[in-house]
């Protein structure tokens, strides 16, 4: 039976688990170890602080995540599998408020970068030109 995330090691299970799944995808994975270079033993634990204070309140991750996604080569496709993958890892391993509360954050969070990025209009709709 799945509990709900309810600590700072739930956080760290989801984080592991999800970035796993980034790794080993055909759209995203390019992005993250090939345009990005990501260092993962540096970028882990800064999400573990970010998650934790999205929905926990900490205060652990101090940062601005937006300005350093503005120089990747992404678009609606890539936010989408993005978000798809947050929430197909939460619902493998939780299942509770704050299981749903993490899944709507992130899909808020890609949101707002994509609207910040132009990819998308304030209703969700994609620019056209």
């Amino acid at each position: 039976m799945k509990t709900d995330i309810k600590d700072e090691q739930d956080i760290k299970l989801l984080v592991d688990t999800f970035y796993v799944s980034v790794r080993e995808d055909d759209l995203l994975e390019p992005i993250f170890d090939g345009f990005a270079q990501v260092n993962w033993e540096h970028h882990l634990p800064i999400m573990y602080s970010f998650w934790s204070s999205v929905l926990f309140g900490t205060m652990a991750y101090k940062g601005q995540p937006f300005p350093k996604h503005m120089r990747l080569p992404v678009d609606r496709q890539h936010f989408a599998r993005w978000v798809e993958l947050f929430t197909q890892t939460v619902d493998s391993l939780f299942e509770g408020e704050k299981a749903q509360e993490i899944k709507q954050k992130a899909t808020s969070i890609a949101q707002v970068f994509q609207m910040k990025m132009g990819l998308i209009g304030i209703i969700g709709k994609e620019y056209s030109a």
